[in-house]
C-alpha cells in the first residue's frame, strides 16, 4: 500500500476551531469522493509548549501509486483542492511505504 501524508497548516485567518470543523466535518465529504481512498486518518496537533510548525497531519492509503494518480485527476479532486482553499493555509505532502519497527525484540506494537 501507499500513503499520501499531508502537512498542514490553517489558513492565518481561521481560529483553530473554525480550521478543524471545516477539516473534520465538511473536508471527509471531499475525501470519499475522490475513490480508491482505502483509509483516511486526521492528526490534529495538540497544544504544547511551542509553536508548531503545522496545525495536522492527514493520511490517505491507496493500493498503487496509480491509484493515487488516478484519484487525484478530475472533478472530485478539483472539489477537493477548492475546498481545501477555504482552509488550509499551507499544504505539504509526500507519498510513503509504511515500515512496521518492533519496538521489542520478536513483538511488534
Amino acid at each position: 500500500m501507499v500513503k499520501v501524508v499531508a502537512l498542514i497548516r490553517r489558513r492565518e485567518d481561521l481560529s483553530r476551531e473554525e480550521f478543524l470543523r471545516r477539516w473534520q466535518s465538511e473536508h471527509p465529504e471531499f475525501v470519499r469522493a475522490l475513490g480508491g481512498v482505502l483509509r483516511y486518518v486526521q492528526n490534529p496537533a495538540i497544544a504544547h509548549r511551542r509553536d508548531w510548525p503545522y496545525d495536522g497531519l492527514a493520511e490517505l492509503w491507496f493500493g498503487s501509486v496509480e491509484a493515487v494518480r488516478a484519484a487525484f485527476e478530475g472533478p472530485a479532486a478539483d472539489a477537493l483542492r477548492e475546498h481545501e482553499e477555504s482552509f488550509i493555509g499551507r499544504l505539504d505532502w509526500f507519498l510513503a511505504e509504511e515500515t512496521a519497527v518492533p519496538l521489542e525484540t520478536g513483538v511488534e506494537k
